[in-house]
């Protein structure tokens, strides 16, 4: 799939700001957050949508996102240096579903108490001010969740 950009990431060609990676899944940031720590996760074989993604990478791909959340869940985030309170986990399969790169791929979005306006600007108005920042920031929680490799 040498036109799919996720494709691209996952054999370093094209950049992104990485976060995870294991055997079978990669993360980074998506370029466009829905708020600070979107991250969004890719499994390394290539699959279009859900009706084509073999089942163990599908489990991988969970797994990937259990692990994301909850360092999410304890990465300081906002400007208080508070941690996510709450995550969304999001497929969009099939363009009718909002799907717009076509590598099936997890969202797994930070959430705080009261971030409804928030949430509803970003749809508009969705970037990191500072992406690099961020992206240590998520890195260094997932390694906390997985511990020394």
């Amino acid at each position: 799939m040498t036109d799919c950009v996720f494709c691209k990431i996952i054999d370093g060609s094209a950049p992104a700001r990485k976060v995870y990676e294991d055997d079978s899944v990669v993360g980074f940031l998506d370029i466009r957050p829905m708020s600070r720590g979107h991250t969004l996760l890719v499994p390394r074989i290539h699959s279009s949508g859900l009706g084509d993604l073999v089942p163990d990478d599908g489990a991988a791909l969970m797994r990937a996102g259990q692990v994301v959340a909850a360092a999410l869940r304890t990465a300081p985030l906002t400007r208080d240096d508070e941690p996510a309170d709450g995550v969304n986990l999001v497929v969009n399969d099939g363009k009718a579903a909002f799907q717009t790169v076509f590598h099936t791929h997890l969202h797994v979005i930070p959430r705080h108490r009261g971030d409804k306006l928030r949430m509803a600007r970003s749809l508009l108005v969705r970037r990191d001010k500072n992406p690099d920042a961020t992206a240590a920031t998520v890195r260094a929680a997932v390694l906390e969740q997985i511990g020394p490799a």
